[in-house]
């Protein structure tokens, strides 16, 4: 652990927002050699090692699939003109005199449109920054709002990695992991609101939207846009709620957001292919392939805006599902030897019920997300650690998926030398420890996740029937 941790800060120190897109995996391979080396040195086999490894990647290999047709999704949601047109209807609650809760509200829609609190925050975040320093607004309560707005969407779309990684890890579905998060999110994100409206009917309101409206006319410009490209989010939506799998339901909204792309933006679709030589028909089915495996690259000459919809696609993913495969090899490693039992063993010393239970996996993603620097460890780890004792307690996995998303995801960005901190200061130019007190919806969720814990509220138990063994 203090070998990963050592190799973990070098990597932020040395790649800075960078550190998650190849450093950190080294940085996870090296420390499970190590681990590996130790248990070798303790009796273990290579053979037992090794048969660990390929059980510990097994249990995340339903999450990779879905990611991979997450990036998928994406990349045809944006060609057809669904996300632009969520972006822009969003963009259109942008109010005078509320700016921070609007700015929220601005960030949540983008982010659950498109499942990426960076992106929200290097897009739309960006200009709202800007509206704010024009008009001499605080700094700090404005990035705030803009990092909660981000961050609930990454916590609570279906497009989100995190979203998908954390019910990975305890086994739990995708959907469920989300409809049991809304008894958490939704109260919190109220509460953030409430706090943004109040602290900011005092001051000033923005009187320039220039910014945003400069998005909005690009994507006018760029897109057909209308109510009608939202029905493939309704029948995403409705296979959810028929609960159909996750896999399958995200699949359809893939190739029906495809279909959309030929049907109602055949010309950017024809821009895209960049084959003017193949019949049209057989360009536009070219475009609308490229974007199910590579994304969508939008070059309108607007910065913001292509920054904003240049994503997307099956290899997007790739980068996220090395993470992934490291991050699950080192916890594998650490599981197998029993080093991971020893750590837990003493943090479980401490529980006394259900309530202390929860609070210390709370406190576990916090502390990962502090000590490791990376949003994702602060959900593996923890979620290999618990995982047998919600188990032996009769706990539902979702109670742990919800818990390791309330603390591993939200507490990120409030860590400066964490990549999600180092990453908000940066691109919103707010110092870490200026807008963590105003990220109101980051602080109050994982308090009321601890509270729940220790009232009960939401926390139910599993019938004999449906306990599974608990892993060893």
């Amino acid at each position: 652990m203090l070998f990963l941790i050592g190799l973990l800060a070098a990597s932020v120190y040395l790649f800075g927002d960078g550190s998650s897109g190849g450093p950190n995996q080294i940085a996870l391979f090296l420390s499970a050699a190590v681990a590996a080396g130790i248990g070798l040195a303790n009796g273990h086999s290579w053979r037992d090692l090794e048969a660990g490894i390929v059980h510990g990647i097994s249990l995340a290999l339903g999450a990779v699939l879905i990611l991979l047709v997450v990036g998928a999704l994406i990349g045809t949601w944006i060609l057809a003109g669904i996300v632009p047109t969520m972006i822009d209807y969003g963009l259109s609650l942008l109010t005078p005199g509320m700016f921070y809760a609007a700015a929220c509200v601005i960030c949540c829609c983008v982010s659950l449109a498109t499942g990426s609190s960076w992106t929200t925050a290097g897009t739309v975040g960006v200009a709202l920054v800007g509206i704010a320093v024009v008009q001499n607004l605080h700094l700090g309560l404005a990035a705030g709002a803009i990092i909660s707005g981000a961050y609930f969407g990454d916590k609570m779309s279906p497009l989100s990695d995190t979203t998908n990684l954390a019910p990975a890890m305890t086994g739990t579905d995708l959907f469920t992991h989300i409809r049991f998060m809304v008894w958490t999110t939704a109260p919190s994100i109220a509460v953030a609101l409430v706090l943004f409206a109040v602290v900011g009917a005092s001051l000033s309101a923005p009187r320039d939207t220039s910014s945003v409206l400069e998005i909005q006319e690009a994507l006018a410009g760029r897109f057909a846009l209308g109510w009608h490209l939202l029905l493939p989010v309704a029948l995403v939506l409705a296979l959810v709620v028929r609960r159909v799998p996750a896999l399958p339901s995200l699949l359809a909204g893939a190739l029906v957001g495809a279909l959309f792309a030929v049907w109602f933006q055949p010309e950017a679709v024809l821009d895209y292919a960049r084959s003017p030589e193949l019949p049209r028909a057989a360009a536009l089915a070219k475009g609308a392939w490229m974007a199910l495996f590579d994304g969508y690259t939008l070059e309108s000459g607007n910065a913001a805006l292509d920054d904003l919809l240049s994503r997307g696609g099956m290899s997007s993913m790739l980068s996220t599902v090395w993470l992934i495969v490291m991050a699950m090899t080192f916890g594998a490693v650490m599981e197998r030897t029993g080093m991971l039992q020893r750590i837990a063993g003493a943090i479980l010393g401490t529980v006394r019920g259900t309530g202390s239970l929860v609070a210390a996996t709370l406190a576990t993603s916090v502390g990962m997300n502090i000590v490791a620097s990376d949003q994702y460890i602060a959900i593996v780890l923890p979620g290999r650690m618990f995982r047998a004792e919600y188990q032996r307690r009769a706990l539902p996995a979702k109670l742990l998926s919800r818990s390791l998303e309330d603390a591993g995801t939200l507490t990120s960005p409030l860590v400066p030398w964490n990549t999600c901190g180092a990453f908000m200061a940066q691109t919103l130019g707010v110092a870490t420890f200026t807008y963590a007190p105003f990220a109101f919806f980051n602080i109050i969720n994982p308090i009321v996740a601890a509270i729940y814990g220790f009232t009960g509220f939401t926390v139910t138990r599993l019938e004999p029937h449906e306990v599974q063994p608990a892993e060893t």
